[in-house]
């Protein structure tokens, strides 16, 4: 193992070989985070702007300035550990921008707002922190064409200004650091009316669409308690997900997938056809790239508008949300032709985009979601004796049990079953807790003892 190097000789190590000032002077208190206010959630708007012409060059520059920098304090991190042993941080690599924004070779990076640059390096640091717990993989350089195009502004060190209108509350002027007119923000809803952004993130996708996402605090209120007719506890809800049906409800309600990649795949096949006729670097070949970028755009937007509504009308309607724990890297194994449909079923499906968003909606308006095991038996038991009716291949919709007789919609079953489970580790939970107490907002089954 690697004796790291630290103390006066890191120091030495750092400041001539690696290019990084020392701290000349009496360091001072530590910075504190900022704190959340008192009983308020961090919340994100999105919405779309359309830059002026100068706006747009001032936000490329921005862009390509974050980048750099990124892998400029990639590079620093990693050439300082693997030849000289020593560990580079967050304040190292600020010091080491000072240096490059005064070097005449990177003064152009004097255009863009310092905050944001270094707001590039937070990334950068927070990347590595999750690597270090084994959350994420060690981080890549981000190419030109590959990686999204962002940029963070923070409140302090006057990286934005934010002027509210009061006749629309709500709504206002936005300016960011270094440019001099607002941007034209389409507000197609209202932020909470007197609260002062935080921190906005400036995007633009591959169709050359702008964005920007506003987080501010507020105070969400829960929804009301929703509980069975009967009055004897919560209303609990089973979700199967699958292939035929996006999702399949205990009750039989089926929501259809909306097999978007299959709908547009005939245009998409067409638009990758003509874009390997066109001459690389060619202008024709970057108009063809931006269709090809846009259509995509329309499907990722349709399917994100189609989970939202289906995961709010689930909040809204339910108290606990019971699914089933699926882990998408198995099922998408290598195969033949066949397979490889399957697997973009899976991924048109999104899955996982669906679990993150019921898992903070939950989360927000003071509902469960219960993530049953996902070895538990839910397609082959019987949801009527309990009884093992075996494996069920996927082209098995319907099933009669050789138990008891009934006769079984292969997604309404598992549902049901799903349902039983979760509303099971739900009492095992709640059953726990101190009286007054309300359950947690997100229960997994991997995590309970036994």
């Amino acid at each position: 193992m690697t004796e790291r190097v630290t103390g006066a000789q890191a120091v030495q190590l750092k400041e001539e070989l690696l290019g990084i000032p020392s701290q000349r002077c009496k360091p001072g208190k530590p910075v504190k985070r900022r704190a959340k206010a008192a009983g308020t959630r961090q919340r994100t708007y999105r919405y779309r702007f359309y830059p002026s012409p100068s706006q747009a060059e001032q936000l490329g520059k921005t862009f390509g300035a974050c980048r750099w920098v990124y892998n400029q304090g990639l590079e620093l991190r990693r050439e300082g550990w693997e030849r000289y042993q020593v560990s580079v941080g967050y304040a190292e690599t600020c010091r080491a921008l000072t240096g490059w924004r005064r070097a005449e070779g990177t003064s152009w990076l004097t255009e863009v707002s310092a905050t944001v640059l270094q707001q590039a390096l937070r990334h950068l640091d927070a990347a590595f922190q999750g690597f270090f717990r084994g959350t994420r993989r060690y981080p890549k350089r981000k190419r030109k064409h590959l990686a999204k195009d962002s940029a963070t502004y923070v409140r302090a060190g006057m990286g934005f200004r934010w002027v509210e209108d009061p006749d629309r509350p709500g709504t206002g002027l936005l300016t960011l650091a270094k440019q001099t007119e607002p941007l034209a923000v389409r507000w197609s809803r209202a932020l909470p009316p007197g609260v002062v952004p935080v921190k906005l993130t400036v995007t633009r996708d591959r169709a050359g669409r702008y964005f920007v996402s506003v987080l501010v605090e507020e105070v969400i209120e829960p929804l009301p308690e929703v509980i069975t007719d009967e009055g004897d506890g919560p209303k609990v809800v089973g979700v199967d997900l699958g292939i035929a049906s996006l999702a399949t409800l205990d009750d039989g309600t089926k929501v259809d997938h909306p097999r978007l990649l299959r709908r547009y795949a005939a245009r998409l096949a067409r638009l990758q056809r003509q874009l390997h006729r066109r001459r690389k670097g060619s202008k024709n070949r970057a108009k063809v790239r931006e269709k090809i970028a846009r259509l995509y755009a329309l499907i990722r937007d349709v399917r994100k508008d189609l989970l939202d509504r289906l995961t709010t009308r689930l909040v809204h309607e339910n108290q606990v949300l019971v699914v089933e724990d699926l882990s998408v890297a198995s099922l998408m194994r290598a195969g033949g032709r066949r397979k490889a449909r399957l697997n973009g079923s899976i991924v048109d499906a999104a899955w996982g985009e669906l679990l993150g968003m019921l898992t903070y909606k939950a989360e927000w308006y003071g509902r469960t979601v219960v993530i049953v095991d996902r070895f538990f038996p839910s397609t082959r038991r019987c949801s009527v004796c309990q009884a093992d009716g075996g494996n069920k291949g996927l082209s098995v919709r319907v099933w009669r049990c050789a138990g008891c007789g009934a006769v079984h919609d292969r997604d309404v079953n598992a549902a049901v079953n799903i349902r039983e489970e979760g509303l099971r580790l739900y009492r095992l939970v709640a059953d726990a807790l101190p009286a007054g107490k309300a359950p947690p907002s997100l229960i997994r089954a991997s995590e309970l003892p036994g």
